[in-house]
C-alpha cells in the first residue's frame, strides 16, 4: 500500500511557510475554517456524547489529524482536550505546525508519516480528521481502507472533499486558482476530484458506514461558508463511523438546522 503522491507533496512543500498566514496562500482554508470547526466540533460531541460547554469536552479522546499541515485543525482540538496526532506527508509542514504549536502552548504529536505507516505501527483513534486530503493522495482506495484501520471501534472519521462536476471545475478551479488567485494555479486537479457516490462506495468497501452528509457552501454576495444539507455540488462533508448497533440511535443532525 501506497498513498503518496509525489507531486502533490512538492505543491504544499513550496507553501508550508504560509500556512498560518489569512491572507496567503491558504487563505480559503482560513475562510472555511471556523465554518468546518463547528461542523467538526457538533459531530464529535454527539457521538461521544460530549458537553461543548465544558473547557475541555474531548478529554480522553485520541484524535488523527491526517494531512495536517501547519495544524488549522490540530490546535483547536488539542486545545478542546483532546490527544492529537498530526501527520503529514509534506515534511516541511511539520517544523511550521511544531512551532506554531510550541507558540501557542499546545503539546501536539506532529508526524512526517503517512496512514499505512502509522497503521503499520498499530496506532488506534477515537476520531480521524480527514479533510481535503483525499483529492491529494495516489489511491483514494487504500487511503480510506487505511485511515478505517486506525479507527478504534465505534470511531468516528470526518471526510470532506471536493465533488467532480462542472460547477466545482469552475468554482474551485478557473474561480479560485485563475479569477481570486486564492491558490496557486495547478493546486487542485479536476480529474482527482471525488464523487459523494464514489466516496461512499470506497467507504463501503473500506467496512465503514456513512451516517451523513453535508455541503460546504460559499455565498460570495455575504462572503461566508455556511452548512448545506442539500447543497453537496462543489465542496462536501462526510461522517463516517465502524459499524455499531447503536448508529440510528443518535442524532447527528446539526443544531442550527
Amino acid at each position: 500500500m501506497n498513498t503518496l503522491n509525489p507531486k502533490e507533496i512538492e505543491k504544499f512543500q513550496a507553501m508550508a511557510n504560509d500556512w498560518w498566514d489569512p491572507q496567503g496562500k491558504f487563505k480559503p482554508l482560513h475562510q472555511l475554517n471556523p465554518t468546518r470547526l463547528d461542523y467538526i466540533k457538533q459531530q464529535i460531541a454527539t457521538h461521544y456524547d460530549r458537553d461543548l460547554t465544558h473547557k475541555q469536552p474531548f478529554k480522553g479522546l485520541r484524535l488523527l489529524d491526517i494531512g495536517c499541515g501547519g495544524g488549522l485543525l490540530s490546535e483547536p482540538m488539542s486545545a478542546l482536550g483532546a490527544d492529537v496526532l498530526g501527520a503529514d506527508a509534506a515534511p516541511n509542514n511539520i517544523p511550521v505546525a511544531q512551532l506554531h504549536a510550541k507558540q501557542a502552548g499546545l503539546t501536539i504529536d506532529y508526524r512526517n508519516t503517512l496512514a499505512e505507516h502509522l497503521l503499520e505501527e498499530g496506532e488506534q483513534f477515537d476520531v480521524i480528521l480527514n479533510m481535503e486530503v483525499i483529492e491529494h493522495v495516489a489511491d483514494p482506495n487504500a487511503f480510506i481502507g487505511a485511515c478505517g484501520g486506525l479507527l478504534k471501534p465505534n470511531g468516528l472519521m470526518l471526510c470532506s472533499t471536493i465533488n467532480r462536476n462542472i460547477k466545482s471545475y469552475i468554482v474551485a478551479i478557473f474561480g479560485a486558482e485563475r479569477v481570486m488567485r486564492w491558490l496557486p494555479v495547478g493546486t487542485h486537479q479536476w480529474g482527482q476530484f471525488i464523487k459523494p457516490t464514489e466516496l461512499k462506495e470506497m467507504v463501503q468497501q473500506a467496512t465503514l458506514t456513512c451516517i451523513q452528509q453535508h455541503g460546504f457552501v460559499f455565498n460570495p454576495l455575504r462572503w461566508r461558508w455556511s452548512i448545506s444539507t442539500k447543497d453537496l455540488s462543489v465542496n462536501y462533508v462526510m461522517s463516517i463511523v465502524k459499524p455499531m448497533d447503536s448508529i440510528d440511535k443518535k442524532d447527528y443532525s446539526l443544531r442550527s438546522e
